[in-house]
């Protein structure tokens, strides 16, 4: 390959995801739930299915570590943060900080897990009488060693304060651009999205060299847009290619499901195949610092990872203030935050757009 091209390398996607520094992890869950049962899991039977570590998708979808609902029971987290973008569905949030939320159809929620955070994020399959389809990203982004031990932090985007925007190309074919981080645009005379959200006080997003961005992209079939090249110096960028048939990238043929990273200081024209093609766009610099990490715990060095799971086995990081560990919050869909100090949020009353 030219040493001009932008393309550094191409892989196909697993799971989970191949992620670059600043980025630890990203996983991409599309799960086909049937319509929900009385206690809000699915109405089907759960034979031949591993209880509580069931990732096996048969039938198009996993109970993951639930047990009655598909979800995530309460679990530990030290020394980064996660960004869980919800495309389809909803999650129901609870932690050991008290804070509380049902999410879903393009919201975001974004926790510091710094010195550490207990939560849960479990999939309540609300609809008894048709399928509960379920589309989300979760991503997790590293914190440098001056912010690992932070206060944990709760944030909710809700889908309608989210920039996007869309780009219209010469054959008036759309691109839909929604940026979670970092701004986005202006790009050949096109608007940018915006903003930025401003994330989490302690997040590596939250300095303005770390040239942090997420951002979900939909092409329609015949597309063309050109990414525009990042503003900071050292940024790394990684274009994740999960739904349509093929793209071209530079003038390159992918197919999809792959990861492609690129060159983060050039701009790149992507010519999107027949079908919608969708995207995840991660980028950042590097933090550049040791990584050691043991399951939920991701410090500096082993002997922080030490400390992590003796000062969990001592404090349980401040305990479980709920009476189930894979809380779920009631039949009502209406989409809400409850903050740690008990403000509640609601997103405005708009109609929603995935991001």
């Amino acid at each position: 390959m030219s040493t001009a091209s932008p393309i550094v390398r191409i892989q196909p996607l697993g799971f989970p995801w191949t992620t670059i520094d600043p980025f630890l992890f990203c996983a991409y869950h599309d799960d086909a739930y049937p319509r929900g049962n009385a206690q809000l899991g699915p109405d089907a039977p759960l034979a031949g299915r591993d209880i509580g570590q069931d990732f096996s998708r048969k039938d198009g979808w996993s109970m993951y570590h639930g047990t009655t609902v598909p979800g995530f029971p309460g679990h530990p987290h030290r020394g980064f943060e996660t960004v869980t973008i919800v495309r389809r569905g909803l999650i129901d949030h609870a932690d050991s900080l008290g804070a509380a939320a049902r999410f879903g159809g393009g919201d975001v929620q974004w926790v510091t897990a710094g010195r550490g955070i207990v939560h849960s994020e479990m999939f309540p399959l609300l609809d008894a009488s048709a399928p509960n389809p379920l589309e989300l990203f979760q991503i997790w982004l590293n914190l440098p060693a001056r912010n690992k031990m932070a206060d944990p932090h709760f944030t909710m985007f809700w889908a309608e304060d989210i920039p996007r925007f869309t780009a219209t190309d010469a054959e008036g074919r759309t691109t839909e651009v929604a940026s979670v981080a970092g701004r986005i645009g202006p790009v050949d005379g096109e608007p940018g999205a915006g903003g930025p959200l401003a994330p989490p006080p302690d997040s590596w997003a939250a300095q303005a060299e770390a040239d942090v961005a997420i951002w979900t992209v939909r092409m329609a079939p015949g597309a063309r847009w050109t990414l525009p090249a990042a503003t900071g110096e050292g940024t790394r960028r990684t274009l994740y290619f999960f739904k349509g048939r093929s793209v071209a990238i530079a003038g390159q043929d992918v197919q999809a499901r792959a990861a492609i990273e690129l060159r983060a200081d050039a701009a790149v024209e992507l010519h999107n195949g027949d079908e919608v093609g969708e995207f995840l766009v991660l980028q950042g610099r590097p933090i550049g610092e040791p990584v050691a990490q043991y399951g939920p715990f991701v410090m500096n060095t082993s002997a922080e990872i030490a400390r992590a799971m003796a000062d969990y086995r001592r404090t349980q990081f401040g305990g479980w203030p709920w009476n189930d560990e894979a809380p779920v919050h009631g039949r009502d869909p209406a989409r809400f935050a409850r903050h740690p100090d008990g403000r509640e949020e609601k997103p405005a009353p708009q109609g929603t757009a995935p991001a």
